[in-house]
């Protein structure tokens, strides 16, 4: 018998797509909960369709959506409508990500789904929640990106705009949707109480300006980028080294002391421009230069062995293949493969939760689409006849043959 799993036995409906509600869902399925994405019969999640694809499927939804079982739904006819809502009756958590109003529109909101459910767990993902008077655009990184202040805050200063390299927003407020739900769960198993979760892409990306917003509120200053320099900490920096750059945290007094050891630049630690680290703060330009200037004469690999080796904070700046190559992530499982019924062998990120009692796992591949509906509804009860019904009424999608899991 496998190893239990801290979600075992709780059923979730997914109805999301994109990035930030399916990274709720995947945080929670990887942890074993059972979930069943419901996709539109035409083409199911949109990103099914973004490349690059492996033998014809989306390897950005195969990473997204492991884990899971797909399931076809018109959610805009009203058998499907009905047999959603009966789904509904049985699951415990119901995720969703689209603009709000919309599942008010369909007859699936969270007042409609308590009415027959009192204790679901409803978790909304939008662009910038369910009040307010944005509620109603739509949200994408981008745009909170913008609005959060993190595209103020990122990049050199006298450049244009940037935004960060990856979608902080969305898969920050898949994050927060899991812990939203997670703990409304576990007040639910106290209470037998269910509730509406809500959480934007807004408030991740805010969320994620804990010190900027420190320097504001304290100072009435507003911040301003910095390339890869800390706000409040010198030298906390990437550095130029001959054949590259490298990382380097000397960020309170004896890092400092250790780093001036390593350069051999006793100069450096009497210099009353780099005293202590206020001092080394206002005179961080003066303080790199004459980093780069004794950094300069070896190697990223000769100066990060004798950092290490001193304690100093420090690192390499990886490109994407040679993280995926480093043995710190190989020993920590972060690169996994998983068997897909149609792409093989496919490549995937690890899990990053790391549980001793109950540890998640990779069961099964991103579905092929549709492939579980009638596995679906038969275990809600539907009858082969229902299903059938449904299927010619249009209300789910065409039979799809159970691919197996290799």
């Amino acid at each position: 018998m496998p190893d239990p799993m801290p979600l075992d036995g709780v059923k979730v409906l997914d109805c999301t797509q994109q990035m930030a509600g399916p990274y709720c869902t995947l945080t929670l399925a990887d942890l074993g909960a059972d979930v069943v994405k419901v996709e539109k019969p035409q083409g199911g999640d949109d990103i099914r369709g973004a490349g690059p694809f492996i033998k014809g499927e989306s390897a950005p939804f195969m990473t997204m959506n492991r884990n899971k079982r797909s399931a076809v739904l018109d959610l805009k006819h009203p058998q499907g409508q009905q047999a959603f809502l009966r789904l509904a009756r049985s699951t415990d958590v119901l995720v969703e990500n689209f603009r709000p109003g919309t599942m008010e529109d369909l007859g699936l909101d969270y007042e409609t789904v308590r009415a027959i459910h009192p204790g679901i767990i409803y978790t909304s993902i939008s662009g910038f929640g369910q009040t307010g008077p944005y509620r109603h655009r739509g949200g994408i990184d981008l745009v909170a990106q913008g609005m959060s202040g993190i595209m103020s805050l990122t990049g050199f200063p006298d450049m244009p705009p940037a935004k960060a390299g990856v979608p902080l927003t969305d898969i920050g407020a898949g994050a927060l949707g899991a812990i939203g739900t997670l703990a409304a769960y576990i007040h639910r198993l106290r209470t037998g109480q269910g509730q509406h979760v809500d959480t934007s892409l807004l408030e991740a990306g805010i969320e994620f300006t804990f010190w900027e917003t420190a320097i504001l509120f304290a100072s009435g200053r507003v911040p301003v980028p910095q390339g890869s320099a800390h706000r409040l900490s010198a030298p906390y920096q990437a550095l130029k080294v001959q054949d590259g750059y490298i990382v380097v945290g000397a960020h309170n007094q004896r890092n400092w002391e250790r780093l001036c050891r390593v350069l051999e630049r006793g100069d450096l630690f009497q210099d009353p421009r780099f005293g202590t680290r206020p001092e080394r703060l206002a005179h961080r330009h003066e303080l790199e230069a004459e980093l780069e200037k004794t950094l300069a004469a070896q190697s990223a690999a000769h100066w990060l062995g004798l950092l290490e080796k001193a304690g100093v904070p420090c690192g390499p700046i990886n490109d994407m293949a040679q993280t995926y190559a480093d043995p710190q992530v190989l020993a920590r499982g972060m690169l996994q493969q998983v068997e897909h019924p149609v792409a093989g062998t496919v490549k995937q990120i690890g899990i990053p939760i790391k549980l001793s009692a109950s540890p998640g796992r990779i069961r099964r591949p991103a579905p092929v689409l549709g492939q579980h509906t009638e596995e679906v509804l038969r275990e809600a009860g539907f009858t082969a006849e229902e299903v059938e019904r449904l299927r010619e009424q249009g209300a789910i999608g065409p039979a799809a043959r159970e691919a197996p899991h290799r």
